[in-house]
């Protein structure tokens, strides 16, 4: 990989690109699920490798297409799995799992004591992102999140998601197979291809001034005549 990006605080970032182009592989090296085999990245100018793995990946939220939630657990243990973990007071807790799951448009009262498996899939994403969000990371990782979801579904998730980042402020760096995906959430788009940054920028610069074919050959396959 040749692979040189800088985020910004608060900023939401998308990569996207064809299968196997590194986008997945890149978002695991921040939390050390794959270590770089040469170069470095830092969080607030600190090497992770400097880092605890495991201190680390506490500090970062992380959100998966497949959700992982446990399923012998009920909502409100998934939710707070890793505060729990780490021994954090129980009104704390249940506090923080209540705010969360409110603020993911979850009703409380009903979802708290249920299980997974009795939930939609919409549902059980919100799970997974309030699961995600509740030690308040600075930085959200997001690998696919909306990509097994029905069209309806992930279109309200969308609007969703896009209030939700105006009020927590994170930043948030996302794969993505779906440029329309990428130009609803991200402020940056990062098209990759064979592990390198084709083109970086906003969606007005990639429909205004794609860099080369390549870009404008996949504008094209992913958005057609939108």
């Amino acid at each position: 990989m040749d692979f040189n990006l800088k985020i910004s605080e608060g900023e939401v970032v998308a990569l996207i690109g064809p299968s196997g182009c590194g986008k997945s592989t890149t978002l695991k090296m921040v939390n050390r699920l794959i270590d770089p085999t040469e170069g470095d990245i830092l969080i607030h100018g600190e090497s992770i490798r400097k880092k605890n793995t495991i201190e680390l990946r506490r500090s970062l939220g992380y959100v998966v297409q497949s959700i992982g939630l446990m399923p012998h657990m009920t909502i409100a243990e998934n939710v707070s799995l890793l505060a729990r973990v780490q021994n954090f007071p129980k009104p704390l807790i249940k506090k923080r799992v209540d705010e969360l799951l409110d603020l993911v448009q979850l009703d409380v009262k009903q979802v708290r004591n249920l299980y997974p498996k009795q939930l939609s899939g919409g549902q059980q994403q919100r799970v997974g992102l309030a699961r995600a969000l509740m030690n308040d990371p600075e930085i959200l990782l997001m690998d696919e999140p909306f990509g097994a979801l029905d069209p309806i579904t992930k279109s309200q998730l969308h609007i969703e998601m896009q209030s939700l980042t105006k009020k927590l402020n994170k930043t948030i760096l996302m794969v993505t197979h779906d440029m329309d995906e990428a130009f609803k959430l991200a402020s940056r788009i990062v098209l990759m291809s064979e592990g390198r940054i084709v083109q970086a920028g906003t969606q007005k610069e990639f429909v205004e001034s794609p860099k080369n074919d390549f870009v404008k050959e996949f504008l094209q396959s992913q958005l057609g005549g939108k």
